[in-house]
């Protein structure tokens, strides 16, 4: 396995989980965050965003998280695996809440420089929309760009820890 694509919502543990499916398969990992935001949390050009993204999913293997489902329709055909971490939106809503004031969150690896982190009712919002808006264009997008590509859809810290035991029998 040479290309994992990790999405879900935010607060759902979708970096964390590619660091160690990266450091498990000695891949690279990609932090669509980093590429996409610029200093002062700035959108980028879409154009120059989808083309960023081409490139990235180009590569010969990476495990790539973030959600953009602009860009979905880019990545998935070059996924060998795609990787949906499906937890509970009040646990995401936790996570992202209690992130904003843990020290540890500073500087984050998958944040790029002058983006620090944040919190905003539009923000919280997303996460909360997440199941019923977000997570179904997660599915269309699959069916009508990857319909064969596996899907690992995990609901529960659980079930995160017990798949990454396995990982390695890929």
């Amino acid at each position: 396995m040479q290309r994992v694509l990790i999405v879900g919502s935010a607060g759902a543990g979708k970096s964390t989980l590619a660091r160690e499916v990266a450091r498990q398969l000695g891949l690279p990992v990609v932090h669509l965050d980093r590429h996409y935001w610029r200093p002062g949390w700035t959108v980028p050009d879409e154009t120059r965003w989808r083309e960023t993204v081409a490139a990235l999913a180009a590569a010969p293997a990476w495990v790539l998280d973030g959600n953009y489902g602009s860009t979905l329709d880019l990545r998935l055909p070059r996924a060998e695996l795609l990787v949906l971490v499906d937890l509970p939106w009040p646990l995401c809503l936790a996570r992202v809440v209690r992130r904003r004031w843990d020290p540890r969150a500073a500087g984050r690896a998958d944040l790029p420089a002058g983006c620090p982190e944040r919190l905003d009712l539009d923000f919280l919002g997303y996460v909360r929309r997440y199941p019923r808006v977000s997570r179904p264009r997660v599915f269309a997008a699959r069916a009508a760009h990857a319909p064969e590509l596996p899907l690992v859809r995990l609901r529960s810290r659980a079930e995160v820890r017990r798949w990454l035991v396995r990982l390695p029998t890929f």
